[in-house]
């Protein structure tokens, strides 16, 4: 049984840093990338980072390029996002997941947390 928990969230205040955290288990061994997403109430969730486990790359969206960082421990199981520089349009809940093959289009993949709460204000 696959299981993504993240962690990490909270208030911020804008410009502030936060990082936010993803454990994973039961993942099957062919899977090697994994990412973060976001989602606004009413709106469409948003990839804004992807990692591959292999250290071949990293992805980022514009809206996060330059302020957000991800990292992982791939024998700790574990997803990092640190995020610097925080703006209110950064007010979402995050999650972290997984597809179960590399064809899977991000929003179809196949693994998802639970998300954690993320807002940004003064």
């Amino acid at each position: 049984q696959v299981q993504l928990v993240e962690s990490g969230g909270g208030l911020v205040q804008p410009g502030g840093s936060l990082k936010l955290s993803c454990a994973a288990s039961g993942l099957p061994f062919s899977v090697l990338l994994v990412a973060w997403f976001r989602q606004v109430p009413g709106k469409e969730r948003e990839r804004i980072a992807s990692y591959l486990t292999t250290g071949a790359g990293t992805y980022y969206a514009d809206s996060v390029k330059g302020r957000f960082t991800i990292s992982g421990d791939h024998a700790k199981k574990t997803l990092s996002l640190e995020m610097h520089n925080l703006r209110p349009e950064d007010t979402a809940v995050y999650y972290c997941a997984a597809p179960e093959n590399p064809y899977q289009r991000p929003n179809e993949y196949s693994y998802w947390g639970q998300g954690t709460q993320v807002t940004v204000s003064s």
